[in-house]
């Protein structure tokens, strides 16, 4: 189950070189928008940082067939993320109109992490199992009665982002599993309705304001536009060059909100110019890339699937928390992965990355 540590040099370094770039990019522009008190949350960020990579070491060193062969773990898994998503709702402490946290302290939680982490495990074994006759319609609404449960649950907080995620997340297995165009499309329309439905019953006007102000953001610049107007005018105001580390008018006068968690792509446009989002922009690709490589040279289906699942979660976590920051999304509270401050979204990356690694690692032993 175990490797020898002296394989570790075996796993593939060009993608843990490339999220450790990101890694240390967050962590200069958290530092740079931390002042005071606002050091505490840098040296936060340094333990959370310290605790993902040693869990993504460990985990490289244990055969991911574990999690493929042990289900109930994985039931085990998933059974604690629904109570989680279901004590969230009763206990959680309310956020910008979102409950979405447990927290202890100084310490919190978010169990949406955890989930997203776990979702793909059980698709990656359930799809793993049955590629043989994944066109039958019954393992399509299987597969979808695993994931519907957390997806209302987490729609109910309301976080309309991660509900996005996990949804991009079951269509790319499924998609890559081998499922029948028709089912695509039946996909589709029940997405739309879910949808629909959420918006006419479950969100507020309130937060329905959110999701629109991205539109026309100058209709209330005072009010629901206000963050987009601002995160627009961080990153049109550093140019090429950027204004400098720690010099970016907008994040360091705190017009520019959640400058270290929501909006940090901002603060890197804003301080580090179009050669610093280049940079990050490269990463993610780079790093998409090598888990899409990673997949490819899979020996099993369970592997692949696994590696296809994450690879999407990074790439859409990225692409939507940019976009918001330039304006072409709505503003829905997507962390940018391994760059945002946070915990649950560091640690729950780093681990998928470790069982990522653990796939490489024997992909090139066997």
């Amino acid at each position: 189950m175990f490797l020898d540590l002296s394989q570790i040099k075996k796993i593939d370094w060009a993608l843990n070189i490339a999220v450790l770039l990101l890694v240390l990019v967050g962590l200069l522009s958290i530092y740079s928008v931390s002042n005071g008190s606002g050091l505490n949350i840098f040296k936060r960020q340094l333990i959370y940082i310290a605790l993902g990579i040693f869990l993504m070491l460990l985990l490289s060193t244990i055969d991911y067939r574990f999690f493929r062969d042990n289900s109930y773990l994985l039931l085990i898994f998933y059974i604690l993320g629904i109570i989680l998503l279901v004590v969230v709702l009763l206990l959680g402490r309310e956020v910008r109109g979102v409950s979405s946290w447990l927290r202890i302290g100084q310490w919190g939680f978010e169990p949406v992490e955890l989930v997203k982490l776990v979702m793909i495990l059980i698709l990656a074994k359930y799809f793993s199992l049955r590629h043989i006759e994944v066109y039958r319609l019954r393992h399509l609404i299987i597969s979808g009665l695993y994931i519907i449960v957390p997806l209302v649950l987490i729609l109910v907080q309301p976080e309309l982002g991660y509900v996005l995620i996990l949804s991009l997340v079951w269509l790319a297995i499924v998609v890559i599993a081998g499922i029948r165009l028709k089912h695509i499309l039946f996909l589709v329309l029940m997405g739309i309705i879910i949808f629909s439905l959420g918006w006419l019953f479950l969100l507020q006007d309130y937060q329905k304001e959110r999701v629109l102000s991205f539109i026309s953001p100058y209709s209330d610049p005072l009010g629901g536009g206000y963050n987009i107007i601002q995160s627009i005018i961080a990153v049109g105001s550093g140019k090429f060059f950027g204004r400098g580390l720690g010099r970016g008018p907008q994040s360091q006068l705190h017009f520019l909100p959640e400058q270290h968690t929501d909006f940090i792509f901002a603060t890197i446009a804003e301080e580090w110019g179009f050669l610093g989002s280049f940079f990050v922009l490269f990463l993610f690709g780079f790093i998409f890339y090598r888990l899409v490589k990673i997949s490819f040279n899979s020996s099993n289906n369970f592997a692949r699937l696994f590696s296809i699942g994450f690879a999407v979660m990074i790439l859409f976590q990225a692409i939507i928390n940019m976009g918001m920051n330039v304006g072409l999304f709505p503003i829905v509270g997507i962390p940018l992965p391994f760059v945002s401050f946070g915990g649950s979204s560091m640690t729950m990356s780093f681990i998928g990355l470790g069982i990522i690694q653990s796939i490489a690692l024997r992909n090139k032993l066997s």
